[in-house]
């Protein structure tokens, strides 16, 4: 059968001599691999497609909800800058690979298209990578049906002052001040990451616009994020490791 669908490279590896497969995050077609003959080779017309981020229009024929052989593709945002900044590429592939990792093929649709096209395009566009990553992040958990619980306290369920509240990585949300006994390392959290986070919660990155957040609360959100995505999925993604090496010498 022959498909046509708008998607987005999210992973791109060699096949063979000459050829690669690629995964697509489509519009409306789902999670799909493809396989791109002599895309590797020199002069190849199709060479362009295979890169990581690529946006574009793709044809290829697939029997039986296999793997898809490309026919032909015509790029619509290729994303260069991304991969042209260490930093920039660094948190654009981590939304991918988490991405394809989390989600099947039958989760994926229009609304993580949208979601990774909203994320790719802030990334490009100079707003805190941090940040865009945290909402990425919190709409995967959600998705995964993971979300964090961060209105009332997880276990007596009662809605506590921000001031009293920590924040359980393991429990999956809120401890108030009579419940932290359920989970002693429970992470301490300012009001104002809490509210950020309850933000990320309701809103879609499609949603999101500049977001002034100091230095003092990325940091805080991104340790507590790092721990629910720890705590709850724990993967071992090789684009995470590489983020924490750029941490570790303050790229």
């Amino acid at each position: 059968m022959l498909y046509r669908v708008e998607g987005i490279v999210i992973r791109s590896m060699d096949y063979g001599e000459g050829n690669a497969i690629i995964t697509l995050c489509t519009e409306n077609a789902g999670k799909v691999g493809v396989l791109v003959r002599g895309a590797k080779k020199v002069k190849s017309r199709h060479a362009a497609l295979i890169q990581l981020f690529t946006t574009g229009e793709f044809v290829f024929f697939r029997n039986n909800g296999g793997l898809g052989t490309l026919n032909a593709g015509e790029i619509t945002k290729s994303h260069h800058p991304l991969r042209e900044d260490l930093v920039k590429a660094a948190y654009a592939s981590y939304a991918c690979e988490l991405l394809d990792r989390v989600l099947h093929d039958e989760e994926t649709g229009s609304f993580w298209f949208r979601q990774l096209t909203a994320c790719l395009n802030a990334l490009e566009e100079d707003k805190e990578p941090g940040i865009i990553i945290n909402v990425f992040e919190m709409k995967i958990l959600q998705a995964a049906g993971y979300g964090p619980q961060l209105d009332n306290c997880i276990v007596c369920g009662l809605d506590k002052p921000d001031e009293e509240l920590r924040v359980s990585p393991r429990l999956g949300g809120v401890l108030c001040r009579s419940c932290r006994h359920n989970d002693p390392p429970a992470m301490e959290i300012s009001p104002r990451a809490l509210k950020l986070l309850r933000l990320f919660a309701a809103l879609d990155l499609t949603r999101l616009g500049n977001v002034d957040v100091k230095e003092g609360t990325r940091a805080e959100l991104k340790k507590i994020m790092r721990a629910f995505m720890d705590h709850q999925l724990g993967l071992k993604l090789k684009s995470q490791n590489f983020l924490d090496q750029l941490d570790k010498y303050n790229i």
